[in-house]
């Protein structure tokens, strides 16, 4: 079973941590599935992984050549074509625990600065523990991604 790791942003946006979860999972031979609620900001940010520094090849799901995508962008409801090994939520996307049972890794980022968010994350925490997925804390309070217990 994998496991989950819980991201909270204060500092930042997950813009900036997006792409290095991207990496490290592309680097251990992962495909991943990056999950939001709204289709618009999963469109828009489909056009900043583009303009952004480096090359991270992705798509977003409902193209022809989904299964092929090593990233591929979704919304929650939209299956992810391309046997990801590693889901990372963005927005408060829905992750269940059996969901990680098939999962490498499933990453949540949250915004810490927006109560409903942190709310929605604590809401996560408790399910996903309670189906015996083990799961990690990541702060960025300190100026630097430390993992609290």
């Amino acid at each position: 079973m994998g496991s989950a790791l819980f991201y909270h942003l204060t500092r930042s946006g997950p813009g900036q941590l997006l792409p290095m979860l991207i990496d490290k999972s592309l680097q251990a031979g992962w495909r991943v599935e990056v999950r939001g609620r709204d289709r618009a900001r999963q469109a828009a940010l489909d056009e900043q992984l583009w303009l952004g520094e480096g090359f991270l090849p992705h798509g977003l799901a409902g193209g022809p050549h989904d299964a092929r995508q090593p990233v591929l962008l979704t919304v929650e409801g939209q299956a992810a074509a391309n046997a990801a090994r590693c889901l990372i939520a963005l927005d408060g996307a829905e992750v269940r625990g059996a969901e990680c049972a098939a999962l490498e890794r499933a990453c949540l980022v949250f915004d810490g600065n927006d109560p409903e968010a942190l709310e929605r994350a604590r809401a996560q925490w408790r399910a996903l523990k309670a189906e015996g997925v083990e799961a990690e804390y990541w702060s960025e309070a300190a100026g630097r991604w430390e993992r609290r217990q």
